[in-house]
């Protein structure tokens, strides 16, 4: 029955009103079945977590960036955890250097509704955490992800700002 569940998880959840008692209703078992095995899966660790994937161009998110920022190496960890308690941050991380050829350090991924809005968004954060040599580099192309983790090929294509 678990794997039964997981496949029919495998593409999404149902976006209605009861998702868990219509994938119940499916398999022939009742919603509080579907729900305590995937506690239990998720305690297992077969399922890592839940969440919801928005198609950020969908509902009007088209100003994404990857904003690179050179740290020096003992503020790592404060301007990392400065940047990343943000709501329009979804992930920020340390990456190595490469010696005379990039020097930025943290990575940061930033999105907005506007160009504008996410420009003067990292300003402030800029003015703030005292680091002012930073890259914003926006989306040009949007990737396709799939359940299975892979990306439907696109240009990937990043635009210096």
């Amino acid at each position: 029955m678990d794997i039964d569940i997981l496949l029919a998880l495998q593409d999404g959840i149902p976006i209605v009103k009861e998702p868990f008692t219509a994938i119940a209703e499916r398999l022939g078992i009742e919603s509080g079945e579907v729900i305590e095995r995937l506690k239990k899966l998720q305690g297992e660790k077969v399922i890592r977590r839940f969440g919801v994937f928005v198609r950020n161009r969908k509902v009007g998110i088209i100003a994404n960036a990857m904003v690179v920022w050179a740290v020096p190496s003992h503020r790592i960890q404060e301007v990392g955890n400065f940047i990343s308690k943000f709501k329009e941050v979804t992930h920020c991380y340390q990456r190595q250097t490469i010696l005379g050829k990039w020097k930025y350090n943290l990575y940061a991924v930033i999105h907005g509704f506007k160009r504008e809005t996410v420009r003067e968004f990292v300003r402030k954060l800029s003015e703030e955490v005292e680091i002012k040599d930073y890259l914003i580099l926006f989306s040009t192309k949007e990737f396709i992800r799939r359940s299975s983790g892979r990306v439907r090929a696109k240009d990937r294509t990043l635009v210096g700002d």
